[in-house]
């Protein structure tokens, strides 16, 4: 049977993990977070994975408040740099595979293309930087999987869609970026693309090719596209504003594009993608 270690359980994608693994029988999942397993302890993290000696480890667990990590550059490279070296030390040189969770802040947006992994990465921000630092950690393991992924929402945890639709719901307009362009990632699909890979993997249906991967829902859209799709869902009569980035306060710079080419995953794994837009109906449809 194999063992499946997640970190970071309490989180979106944790959380999304958690529910699919219900269509997974014959693992054992280990679902763990920081008061279970944290691992900027390097001692913690050594102990507990030589203790249940997982087959693959899913690292869920980030420092994901963009702006905070301006002023907390250490405690950013510390949960998303430092902590994946304290894995990777502890399963270098075995057969355990590592799927570890990156991001679309890692690329500059200086692009007018579809980022794909062989672009040179060039974060503009304290979060990004610690994101590409955990990559580094990360392909220190010759079994590792980086999935970077963006804007990512769910029915759990802090997210976009739930805050445009708290504040749609309290008041009668908001303003919202519309100069930076990408696509929201619902964690549901990222949880079961990464649960295919997996099962795949142990069924001996698919290889795991180690290395960096791009994961985000089909389309394109602006920040302001995705609130206004999602106040006209939520039939909410707020009034959705579009406004450049200079003139919205936001303390750490974000890529103006970061749309991510994701051939490689499909072609890797044979994976079908949901369009954003069809995805944000079934999130809803759970939060209402």
């Amino acid at each position: 049977m194999a063992i499946i270690l997640i970190t970071g359980a309490k989180g979106q994608l944790g959380n999304e993990l958690k529910v699919v693994s219900k269509n997974f029988y014959g693992y054992d999942f280990i679902f763990t977070d920081i008061d279970i397993l944290d691992i900027t302890s390097q001692d913690q993290t050594s102990e507990f994975i030589k203790k249940v000696n997982p087959d693959w480890i899913i690292n869920c667990a980030a420092y994901n408040l963009v702006d905070k990590a301006e002023t907390e550059p250490d405690q950013a490279l510390l949960i998303n740099g430092k902590a994946v070296k304290n894995i990777t030390e502890v399963i270098r040189g075995s057969e355990c595979k590592f799927i570890h969770l990156s991001s679309d802040y890692v690329y500059d947006g200086k692009s007018n293309v579809p980022y794909n992994e062989n672009i040179q990465a060039n974060p503009l921000s304290a979060y990004g930087r610690s994101k590409l630092e955990g990559e580094k950690y990360a392909l220190l393991h010759q079994g590792s999987m980086i999935i970077r992924t963006s804007w990512l929402y769910s029915s759990f945890g802090n997210n976009f869609v739930k805050t445009i639709l708290r504040h749609a719901s309290e008041s009668g307009s908001l303003k919202v970026v519309f100069d930076q362009t990408g696509t929201p990632t619902y964690a549901a699909d990222l949880a079961e693309a990464i649960m295919s890979i997996v099962s795949g993997v142990i069924r001996n249906q698919i290889a795991l090719n180690s290395g960096i991967y791009n994961y985000s829902n089909e389309g394109v859209c602006t920040w302001y596209d995705f609130a206004s799709e999602i106040v006209k869902e939520a039939g909410l009569t707020c009034n959705v504003l579009p406004v450049l980035t200079k003139d919205y306060k936001q303390t750490a710079q974000r890529p103006a594009y970061s749309v991510m080419d994701k051939s490689k995953i499909k072609d890797n794994y044979g994976l079908s993608i949901p369009y954003w837009r069809t995805s944000l109906l079934k999130c809803m449809k759970l939060l209402k």
